[in-house]
């Protein structure tokens, strides 16, 4: 099918991008001339338009999904047709897939794939409350937007429970990668399809890849009905015995043994997520929203500092204001006649004020290396959270060959920053900022970036280092590691943008 970007359906949306393509339709990111908004639209192919059973199958994604209100479901806003020509409108998402972020950083962390899990099962149980199962679950069709929470799409092969199938008995609907044995047999299919196909996915954000490979996509489905499933302990030994038995479970290929609905597989993510923020005693990413969301239950497992946060920084804050008042008095009364020394503290910065990024907006960068700087956790300098930390990895003849490693800020969609500050939990290292307006994460050198002249020199843990773009706005921010401290490697907890007030 040829590209429709620049057409104006029924006089209202202009496609302006396509973004993504199937075997029945297109995806465009496109513009609601009425209500003046970007929106995603899919296009039905001109060509399989008139085969009634498609058709169906494509009128009916718009009729279950737009039946859907969840925070983790990508809204339906519209539906029509234009020329013969079916489309869906729905919410643009702002981000990327889950089987991308996957590609980008290999294995996710644990607390953060825990909570995808549990944000993508929340979304499924709404669907299966409405009879209607997804059947094609899978990293491909979980967005996550630019806070990093996961939204669930392409409901393009639903149907509901109760409603005579229009495919033919037998017939494998899917990406095999993730299908249920039991779909892949033809067999009637369940809720309890979509968990095993969860099951699936949280496999592969754990490990980094599927567990099955095949020569073809029947190859695959077979072996999700005969062999068991790797051991998630040998590819990742960090996996706990209690996150391996909530998988095992869940991708368990008798029905009988598998968790028999969203709830039920819910609770148990919920716990251990517990479970694995009670062992590290901190979160980052994804995880920290999804641990607020918590039941009761499970949040008596978490540290007082995970839930509350904000209470619990003000509250030190009072205690070490009201320890230091009584301090200065103590030395009045003892020290009469003599000059009392000043409180040393940083003062905001005048005229500015701090950039709010979203979590996923920190990326490592290593362009003269394997492409991979402990990319997982570069989350953790947006995370408001000195506790956790994004470092190098370990060199211990020095960085040698390579000019630097890195850490860049996604100020989308532009900022004229004042100022960056960096806490980091070593010394003794140096580098520089450079910026950019669009970023190549495949690179093999710093091209692309500009260099802004600031030289970090990291003599003590937080640093507030003035940067001068000539009042030019730029999306990206690098700190660019150019010598590192005699450890060989750096530690960065938190990185904060800052600009001029308006």
């Amino acid at each position: 099918m040829s590209s429709q970007v620049g057409t104006l359906l029924n006089g209202r949306y202009r496609l302006d991008a396509q973004i993504g393509t199937g075997g029945m339709s297109t995806v465009y990111r496109a513009f609601d001339t009425v209500l003046e908004r970007q929106v995603a639209i899919k296009l039905m192919h001109r060509e399989i338009a008139t085969d009634s059973d498609q058709l169906e199958r494509f009128r009916r994604e718009a009729r279950a999904v737009a039946q859907l209100n969840h925070p983790h479901i990508v809204t339906v806003i519209d539906a029509g047709e234009d020329e013969g020509m079916p489309y869906i409108v729905f919410e643009y998402v702002e981000g990327e897939t889950l089987k991308d972020r996957i590609r980008r950083y290999g294995r996710l962390p644990i607390q953060e794939s825990i909570a995808y899990a549990i944000e993508i099962a929340r979304a499924l149980g709404v669907a299966h409350d409405r009879g209607i199962v997804h059947r094609d679950v899978k990293p491909q069709n979980v967005l996550v937007d630019e806070e990093g929470s996961a939204k669930v799409t392409d409901f393009g092969i639903a149907r509901t429970l109760d409603q005579e199938g229009l495919t033919a008995d037998g017939r494998v609907l899917g990406t095999t990668d993730y299908v249920s044995p039991e779909q892949a047999l033809g067999h009637p299919v369940t809720g309890q399809s979509d968990l095993y196909s969860l099951g699936i996915v949280l496999f592969e954000m754990l490990t980094g890849d599927v567990p099955f490979k095949g020569d073809n996509q029947v190859a695959v489905a077979m072996k999700h009905v005969r062999e068991q499933l790797p051991d998630v302990q040998v590819r990742r030994p960090e996996v706990s015995n209690a996150l391996a038995a909530v998988l095992e479970r869940a991708t368990a290929k008798e029905t009988e043994k598998r968790y028999p609905d969203d709830r039920a597989l819910i609770a148990a993510l919920e716990e251990v997520l517990a479970i694995e923020t009670q062992r590290s005693g901190h979160s980052t990413g994804e995880a920290t929203a999804v641990l607020r969301t918590l039941p009761a239950s499970a949040q008596r497992r978490l540290p007082a500092r995970v839930i509350h946060p904000v209470r619990l920084v003000a509250a030190l804050v009072v205690i070490a204001a009201v320890v230091v008042a009584a301090v200065l008095l103590l030395a009045d009364r003892t020290e009469k006649g003599t000059a009392q020394r000043p409180v040393d503290k940083t003062q905001p910065a005048t005229g500015l004020q701090s950039v709010s990024l979203g979590q996923s907006r920190a990326h490592d960068f290593d362009p003269y290396g394997d492409q991979d700087e402990h990319g997982g956790d570069a989350l953790r300098v947006l995370d408001d959270d000195p506790g956790t930390v994004w470092t190098t990895e370990t060199y211990r003849g020095g960085l040698q060959s390579k000019p630097g490693v890195g850490i860049y800020l996604d100020a989308k969609p532009g900022i004229v920053a004042k100022r960056l500050d960096i806490r980091t939990t070593t010394t003794g290292w140096t580098g520089k900022v450079y910026v950019s307006n669009s970023v190549d994460t495949k690179a093999t050198d710093l091209s692309g970036w500009q260099d802004l002249g600031t030289t970090i020199d990291a003599t003590k843990k937080s640093m507030a280092i003035q940067l001068d773009t000539a009042g030019q706005k730029f999306r990206y921010y690098l700190v660019w590691i150019t010598k590192l401290p005699e450890g060989g490697k750096v530690g960065i907890s938190e990185l904060v943008l800052f600009q001029p007030k308006p």
